[in-house]
């Protein structure tokens, strides 16, 4: 047999052999499941899924794309007619995982009325077209939700928060990226560590802070506090709103636009503050300060940077 046929068979065998190692598995499940119930979700690996449907029941897909899924993970399923659980958690607890928290997914279908508790250690989350309360926590990606009527509790250490289109209060954390958000009808609270804050047409009271970025809010319809020692700060409060609140950073400058029509007492310092709009200021006028009022004054707008200057304009 010559060498070179030889290595050809040992090649082809060895291929052979490491096949099924490497051929990943599926599991696909139907549970009950009303609508108004819960759907709870608690695993050591993998990202997630979830789609609101019509018809009751939950149907579940899991899939593996390197390893078997019963040499990852032990499974327990509990259903009721107002409650399915599914506990997923490694079978062997001290081998490092971390390469495969993507290669296992789930995909869930449930009644878009059904309340969600979701946590994963390995992968990110994605929601959709849900209609209920969701809680949403992984250590191993980003969140993403879109169409969702319902509050949103949502924390991550391993990636950004971006949504839109949602009608209900949203708290959102992360210390791994980012949070993006677009269509809020209701409040916001969103922190993060890790990257900069972007909310867009909320109409409820935000409340923003990050210490890794800056800050840029167009539209908001309420009360606005951000505060960020990693940027600057961007905010267009939308027409009719003269609810104040208070804009701080040390590291970037402060540009706010406003309703020329607002009633507002505005308190503003920098290294410079310049204004378009007319202002009736009280006491003394300097260059790095400023305290007066627009129209016939009411709430507070509160302005400070220590790392740039102030600009007040109008929409």
């Amino acid at each position: 047999m010559s060498s070179t046929f030889r290595r050809a068979s040992l090649a082809a065998a060895f291929a052979l052999v490491a096949l099924p190692a490497l051929a990943g598995t599926r599991i696909e499940k139907t549970l009950s499941l009303s609508p108004g119930g819960e759907l709870r979700l608690d695993t050591d690996m993998g990202k997630v899924t979830v789609t609101g449907k019509a018809e009751p029941g939950v149907h579940l897909v899991v899939t593996s794309k390197s390893k078997d899924l019963d040499e990852l993970l032990n499974f327990r399923f509990d259903e009721s007619p107002n409650r399915v659980a599914i506990t997923a958690r490694k079978k062997h607890p001290h081998r490092w995982f971390s390469h495969l928290n993507d290669r296992v997914e789930y995909e869930i279908q449930v009644p878009a009325e059904t309340r969600l508790s979701i946590e994963t250690s390995g992968g990110g989350i994605t929601v959709s077209a849900m209609r209920a309360a969701a809680k949403l926590e992984t250590s191993g990606g980003g969140i993403g939700v879109r169409d969702h009527k319902g509050s949103l509790d949502l924390d991550t250490s391993g990636g950004g928060i971006r949504l839109r289109d949602v009608s209900g209060t949203v708290r959102a954390n992360t210390s791994g990226g980012g949070v993006e958000a677009a269509g809020i009808d209701g409040a916001v609270h969103a922190e993060s560590s890790g990257g900069s804050i972007e909310l867009e047409r909320v109409t409820g009271d935000i409340d923003a802070e990050t210490s890794g970025g800056g800050i840029r809010i167009q539209e908001a319809g309420g009360r606005v506090r951000a505060d960020t020692s990693g940027g600057g700060i961007e905010a267009s409060f939308a027409r009719g709103n003269s609810n104040g609140g208070s804009l701080e950073t040390s590291g970037g400058g402060i540009e706010v636009a406003l309703d020329p029509d607002a009633n507002l007492a505005i308190e503003a310092s920098g290294n410079a503050v310049r204004t378009d709009l007319p202002i009736q200021v009280h006491g003394e006028i300097s260059r790095g300060s400023l305290s007066g009022r627009m129209g016939k004054g009411g709430n507070t707008l509160r302005l400070h940077t220590s790392g740039g200057s102030v600009r007040i304009q109008g929409l």
